[in-house]
């Protein structure tokens, strides 16, 4: 599985069914307020009342002069001469409701939240400056809030990310074993044995989803395609698992390949030696909960990364079992934040199950030997599990508090 851009998306967010931050844009069409000066109440395009909030450091929360409850609308305005964003928090450091990044210079950004009554404040973080709280402000009145959870920071992720860490040096241990098989399977001249060594070593590899962004250039050693090489499957920089992978299943001769699985076994050890002076990003942990399914759907269900071996489902059971092992770190954070969580587990399960039955005599059906509602109960499976875990990277992305 190719490694994910770790970049961060910048969208508006709010907290909605379940407890679950969801991308603002995704939950509605939040039209511009023209004509409104700040604080008040104003109804536009979609119906719902505007309030015209600041979140510049100077004037943080400033405008909100009329609080109601209900669904409603912050259009939050950057006066300032550098990028900000800014949660909508309860007072004193509570829940928060929802939250807005990148909100630039002279711009302004949609919130859409459901409030009930309750005090209220909005957090204003300028890139490079310390955090400001508003004032806080205070709903009477009947209705309910909407669903909210306190924020997690990077110092919560810590120790999930350390003891991720730790897993993943386990997984490596086993990696070089089994690449060092593969090298010498290839070597003795015996391409049965080596076909047989290469899946175990690949599937390894591949449940160690959530380290790719820390393995830099080592995963295109290892697990490299041919994407942006110009000669393809022949280019010299085709490297690793996929290298071999063709080799083995269209009939090279094995003495031609005891050089790229001597490159292949080297460059495991080296990763696996480096790996003990490597410190993981903890805020790209949740972040790669998601990615790991989300890459399993875009590149093993469409057959893109099959060279020959027709394993792309064993590769998404072992992408399925990297998931779980991501999630199994972050489960204290998300238990107490993500009500969806047991049905998320439920899904990881159902879809565990799925895939097995594709294991048939000991020999896993390649992509094109499926039915097509065969086909469709995959990618459906799949599919769900990435929607349900959009809130994991949501939630796990650290929050400013200072």
């Amino acid at each position: 599985m190719p490694r994910a851009d770790l970049r961060r998306l910048r969208s508006p967010r709010v907290w909605g069914p379940g407890g679950a931050l969801l991308i603002a844009g995704a939950v509605t069409a939040v039209a511009l307020t023209t004509g409104a000066g700040p604080g008040v109440g104003t109804a536009a395009a979609d119906g719902l009342p505007h309030t015209t909030v600041e979140v510049d450091p100077g004037a943080c929360g400033r405008g909100w002069r009329h609080p109601h409850p209900g669904l409603q609308v912050f259009d939050l305005h950057n006066g300032s001469s550098q990028p900000a964003e800014s949660y909508l928090r309860g007072a004193g450091g509570g829940p928060v409701y929802g939250e807005v990044e990148g909100i630039g210079p002279g711009t302004t950004r949609h919130l859409q939240v459901r409030l009930g009554p309750g005090a209220y404040a909005f957090t204003c973080l300028p890139d490079d400056a310390s955090a400001v709280t508003g004032p806080t402000v205070r709903i009477v009145g009947p209705g309910r809030d909407g669903p909210a959870a306190a924020p997690i920071t990077q110092h919560d992720l810590i120790g999930p990310a350390l003891d991720y860490q730790k897993w993943v040096a386990g997984g490596l241990d086993t990696l070089v074993r089994q690449t060092a098989a593969l090298r010498t399977a290839v070597a003795t001249g015996d391409p049965a044995a080596a076909r047989s060594a290469w899946l175990p070593a690949h599937l390894t590899y591949e449940r160690l989803g959530a380290a790719y962004g820390e393995f830099g250039d080592a995963d295109k050693r290892i697990n490299g395609t041919t994407a942006g090489l110009a000669g393809g499957v022949h280019d010299p920089a085709f490297a690793g698992f996929h290298r071999l992978e063709y080799g083995l299943w269209h009939g090279e001769s094995v003495t031609g390949l005891r050089a790229p699985a001597a490159a292949l076994a080297d460059a495991v050890r080296a990763l696996r030696d480096d790996w003990a002076q490597a410190r993981m990003d903890p805020a790209a942990l949740g972040l790669r909960a998601h990615e790991i399914l989300e890459n399993t759907a875009q590149f093993e269900l469409t057959g893109r990364t099959d060279y020959g071996s027709g394993s792309n489902l064993a590769t998404a059971r072992a992408n399925l079992d990297g998931t779980r092992a991501v999630l199994a770190r972050l489960r204290p954070l998300l238990a107490p934040r993500y009500p969806e969580l047991p049905y998320l587990q439920a899904a990881l399960d159902r879809t565990g199950r799925l895939l097995d039955g594709f294991r048939r005599g000991g020999r896993w059906t390649p992509l094109d030997g499926l039915s097509r509602p065969e086909r469709q109960r995959t990618n459906a499976a799949v599919g769900d599990l990435v929607e349900r875990l959009a809130p994991v990277a949501t939630l796990c992305d650290p929050r400013r508090t200072v």
